[in-house]
């Protein structure tokens, strides 16, 4: 197999995960009346989190965390309060209800990861350590000067 080859199946596997990860989050999100963007919001939520942070965490245009937030605010996971810091900015705080949905999505997608299912423990914590390296991350999750490596 050429490097090529090697590159063009790895990035095929890769896109192949990362959708089915989109779809099983999608599907553990419906099975809570939660869109598939409102169940990712909840996995990168911590609290209080401002609209700003927010829309930062999920890659997307803060107008859209809006829509998150009113259908968040709507079923009851959580609501909106002025921050302690400046009262201009609104956070998105859990409710009750939230933290036990979040906690639960976040039981049952890890659960049924294909790396749970198929990976041990060691093959799991050298995976985690290739894709911080891929990253750009130390251990520990830090980010490091990012190096583009040329290919030999």
């Amino acid at each position: 197999m050429t490097e090529e080859e090697l590159n063009t199946q790895v990035m095929d596997a890769l896109i192949e995960l990362l959708k089915g990860m989109g779809s099983l989050g999608q599907q553990i999100g419906a099975s809570h009346g939660l869109s598939g963007s409102d169940a990712m919001a909840l996995h990168k939520f911590d609290e209080p989190i401002s609209m700003k942070e927010l829309s930062q965490r999920l890659g997307c245009d803060a107008s859209f965390v809006t829509v998150i937030a009113d259908s968040l605010e709507r079923q009851g996971i959580a609501k909106r309060e002025p921050s302690q810091r400046d009262r201009r900015v609104k956070n998105l705080v859990l409710t009750e209800r939230g933290r036990a949905v979040r906690d639960e999505i976040i039981r049952e997608v890890t659960a049924r990861t294909p790396w749970s299912n198929a990976l041990d423990i060691s093959e799991r914590e050298c995976f985690l350590g290739l894709l911080n390296k891929m990253l750009g991350r130390v251990e520990g999750g830090a980010p490091v000067t990012t190096v583009t490596v040329p290919s030999s």
